[in-house]
């Protein structure tokens, strides 16, 4: 009788097919079981994102004009930077002080530039 049944399982093909759902179990609890045991371990990060930090970008512009506005009874020049740059058109400062001297060299900083070549490009305004 055996023998018919094993002519007769090979006939259908189903040795193959009958271990399947066996292997299937076997493979989907071991999958589960390591998935378990990864999720489970806890993780440390060495790098922490700090939030307290500013980000200094450094642009090279071509500047074409620098106004600025010194108002002497708040003590502070208001100072306009306009560029040939398609994407910065314009760019706004504003400076604790009203000393040429200070200004333009906050400016130089600001922008990268030689100090002579900010005093060619700025204009001032005395506003009271």
């Amino acid at each position: 009788m055996w023998r018919i049944s094993k002519s007769w399982l090979r006939g259908l093909g189903l040795e193959f097919w009958l271990p399947l759902p066996l292997v299937a179990v076997v493979f989907w609890l071991s999958c589960s079981f390591l998935a378990a045991q990864q999720l489970s371990q806890s993780y440390s990060t060495e790098k922490k994102l700090q939030s307290d930090t500013q980000l200094e970008a450094r642009l090279s512009v071509n500047v074409l004009l620098i106004n600025a506005a010194v108002n002497r009874t708040q003590k502070i020049t208001q100072i306009e930077v306009k560029t040939a740059d398609p994407i910065l058109k314009r760019l706004e400062l504003e400076l604790p002080t009203i000393e040429f001297s200070q200004i333009e060299a906050t400016i130089a900083e600001e922008l990268g530039l030689p100090r002579q070549d900010v005093r060619k490009l700025v204009r001032y305004e005395i506003v009271d």
